[in-house]
Parts: structure tokens; sequence; C-alpha cells
């Protein structure tokens, strides 16, 4: 089975994104985050997740999306990288899609340069663009927070 066959689909305001099925733990509901001082920009802050302390990325400031404080019935996807395990706050998660090879597009095919993003996926009911979890912090950024995370 290809890596974006199943995928875990959610939403951020109107638009639909996902995550590979294989990188994601869970889905929780929302719960209050503390700020992580030294922390980069990127990283909102931490939570407890049964005494893991998991750094909270945040999504919306990545893709530039209105930022807006977290309301109660958001939802936390909280997933793998191949370095850590993070936590994304999404509006809603909305299941596991099947994607096909023949409806999966490649990120470069659609818009060169998009390093967060794996490809988009050609669903029924719409596009989904799918994250590139690897790819979602950059070094600078895993540095900044490994070096927040030690001090916390």
């Amino acid at each position: 089975m290809r890596r974006h066959d199943q995928l875990v689909a959610f939403s951020l305001d109107e638009q639909r994104y996902a995550l590979a099925l294989m990188a994601v733990e869970r889905v929780i509901r929302a719960v209050e985050i503390t700020p992580l001082p030294k922390a980069p920009e990127i990283v909102s802050g931490v939570i407890n997740i049964q005494g893991r302390v998991v750094p909270v990325v945040n999504v919306r400031k990545r893709f530039r999306l209105r930022e807006r404080d977290v309301a109660p019935g958001d939802q936390i996807i909280v997933a793998r990288t191949p370095t850590r395990t993070v936590a994304l706050v999404v509006d809603m998660a909305n299941g596991v899609v099947e994607c096909s090879e023949e409806r999966f597009v490649s990120a470069a095919a659609v818009v060169p340069g998009m390093e967060y993003l794996t490809g988009v996926a050609k669903l029924d009911d719409g596009l989904i663009l799918i994250h590139d979890l690897d790819r979602f912090l950059s070094l600078d950024e895993e540095r900044s927070l490994d070096d927040a995370m030690g001090n916390a």
C-alpha cells in the first residue's frame, strides 16, 4: 500500500487538508495549550498527553491562514514526524479517506516549491491538500524547539 492511499482529512476554515494515516496517532478534543518560552514562532506551546509533553504546531501560521484562538469545538491531531510527536490544532478532523494513485497529483506538478505539501487528492467532493509532516518544521525550527523543550 502506498503512503497516500489512506489519509486523515481535516479542515481549517473552509479548506480541507490531510495527513498520511500512518503518521497519525490519534485525534483528541482541544485542550488548553501552555506557552513554551523560546519556542519557534510556529509552535503555539505544549500540551500534556498521558504524561508526554507534546509541542503544538500552529498549522494556520504555517499556511498563512487567519489566526484565531482555539475554540472548544476544535480538535487536535496527534501525529509523528521523523524526529518527534507533534499536535496540530484543526477545526475538525473529518475522518479517513481513500486516495487511489490515479487521484493523486504531486505538489511539484501543481505548485513547485511548496515544501510543506506532498500533493493534492482529487476526490469526488473536491480537492484535499496533503501535508508533508516530514518537512513541516525546518531544521532551524527543529533545533530551536529542541532547545526550548530541553529548557522547559
